[in-house]
């Protein structure tokens, strides 16, 4: 959500800054619907106070005995009432025109985020690890993980398209390395909350799935939704409050199922675990303050590259283009893993930062030490990591011959000290 405040302070400014992402102008409608609602405002504060005022007039002209002028006062307090409902109605719906027009706007490039149209023109930031030299032709990932247990036949039989049932080896794998991943960023100091899955509406709105998202969501026979991330859960903790400035950062975790309907994703990833309906993800989430809300997006992506490094796991990590930024987000590094049996990088996390986006939709401030006032506070989130797509990207990257998969170290002691994943049949 924007400040229309300062979009009136520069308007020229902010249209510059949607040109980037691509959207045409919007200062000049939102400020004409600004002014509109401003000047029912003022009609209705003068003819508010002027009611006040004739009321009391009244009761001075009566003790004069002056009828005629307390008739005139009566008359125009009459009117002021059956004039009075109408301007609140239209502030109410001008309030309401100017807050759904700022809720469809998206957040503001920050200024180092490059300018492009999609993804092919994301910026190489840095990039670790040398991809595995195989002594035979890698396979993807469904086609290794079938006999290890991947069962994609019975997730079709039981719940249709992008499900999956994990059995055996793949299933213990999948488990380990979601508390493996949990267990990492929760020793980065991020608290670890179990959130609810189903959420209000409002929450989806805070954190600006709703209203412009709502094909992408699940939604429940009692208006509910199912969380597409936990970053709606978590990030919705604040909401509404007022924070001391000494209690920020804080930061949050989860190891959540994901419910995504993946509307937009028609013809695409049809084959294995890489775009599923249903999927586990462990969820960073951090509440700054405006300045501590740079370091944090850099120490934020740095937990969830440890990760990848852990598991000697080669990847890369991207700054997106303003073509290919998320609707709440003002900078994000997107980090993509390199799946051999693809023979290229996939985005296995993204960590960004929001700024007060959705601060602004959902009224979480802080109150600075050293001023009076109130601010919003920064939000940032990132995936440390997508359980799925890890488990794609370690099946794929310790693959062998026979169709085996080394297991990485740091996971070993979650699978008692299993080394190899084979297949049982």
């Amino acid at each position: 959500m924007h400040d229309i405040r300062l979009i009136r302070d520069n308007p020229a400014a902010f249209d510059a800054a949607l040109a980037r992402r691509g959207v045409e102008p919007q200062a000049t409608a939102l400020v004409t619907l600004d002014e509109a609602r401003r000047q029912v405002v003022t009609e209705l504060q003068v003819g508010q106070a002027r009611r006040n005022e004739a009321s009391k007039a009244i009761g001075a002209a009566k003790a004069k005995r002056d009828e005629a002028t307390a008739q005139a006062l009566m008359a125009e307090v009459a009117a002021l009432k059956e004039r009075l409902p109408a301007l609140e109605a239209e502030e109410a719906r001008l309030g309401d025109a100017l807050q759904t027009a700022l809720a469809a706007i998206p957040n503001l490039p920050l200024r180092d985020v490059p300018d492009g149209a999609d993804e092919n023109e994301n910026v190489l930031v840095r990039q670790h690890g040398e991809p595995r030299a195989f002594n035979f032709a890698p396979r993807e990932h469904d086609m290794i993980a079938e006999p290890l247990g991947m069962d994609f036949e019975t997730g079709v039989r039981l719940a249709g398209s992008r499900f999956t049932l994990l059995r055996g080896p793949v299933a213990r794998l999948s488990r380990a390395l979601g508390q493996f991943m949990l267990d990492r960023v929760a020793a980065s100091g991020f608290e670890e909350i179990a959130p609810p899955l189903l959420v209000r509406d409002e929450v989806a709105f805070g954190t600006g799935q709703l209203p412009k998202f709502a094909e992408d969501l699940f939604r429940t026979t009692d208006g509910r939704w199912l969380i597409s991330t936990a970053e709606m859960s978590l990030t919705n903790i604040v909401r509404e409050q007022i924070l001391r400035e000494d209690e920020l950062p804080l930061r949050f975790c989860a190891l959540t199922p994901c419910f995504r309907s993946e509307a937009g994703a028609a013809g695409r990833d049809t084959r294995g675990l890489i775009r599923q309906h249903q999927f586990e993800k462990v969820e960073m989430v951090s509440i700054t303050t405006p300045e501590q809300s740079e370091a944090e997006n850099e120490r934020m992506t740095r937990v969830a590259e440890g990760i990848l490094e852990a598991l000697d796991l080669p990847y890369r990590r991207m700054l997106l283009c303003t073509g290919d930024l998320g609707f709440s987000m003002a900078r994000t590094y997107d980090l993509e893993v390199w799946l051999p049996g693809q023979g290229r990088y996939r985005e296995i996390s993204s960590c960004s930062t929001g700024t007060d986006f959705q601060a602004r939709r959902m009224n979480a401030r802080y109150r600075p030490a050293s001023e009076k006032g109130t601010r919003f506070v920064h939000t940032l989130n990132g995936s440390g990591l997508a359980v799925g797509r890890t488990l794609v990207a370690v099946i794929e990257n310790g693959q062998q011959a026979d169709g085996s998969v080394i297991v990485p170290k740091v996971l070993r002691p979650y699978l008692g000290g299993l080394d190899l994943l084979e297949s049982k049949r």
